[in-house]
């Protein structure tokens, strides 16, 4: 389906609606596509986890996912 067939399926059906919910929904929608970047709305301290996260990454101290998963098996 091509993005203009489904750009008219949906003004078909927000046309048709009644529901003042839905509508709402899809207002949230819109709105938050078109808000601030992700990045903005975080707090100093989550910026720098993140940033000490990438650095840690970049330098090779990461753990495999089948690594994680072993450590969880002590709480099973």
């Amino acid at each position: 389906m091509s993005i203009e067939t489904t750009k008219l399926e949906l003004m078909k059906l927000l046309l048709n609606t009644q529901k003042e919910s839905v509508l709402e929904k899809i207002k949230d929608i819109f709105q938050k596509e078109s808000s601030q970047d992700w990045w903005e709305e975080m707090n100093e301290e989550q910026h720098q986890d993140i940033e000490l996260g990438l650095k840690e990454a970049e330098n090779g101290q990461v753990k495999s996912h089948q690594d994680v998963m072993k450590s969880f098996d002590e709480w099973k």
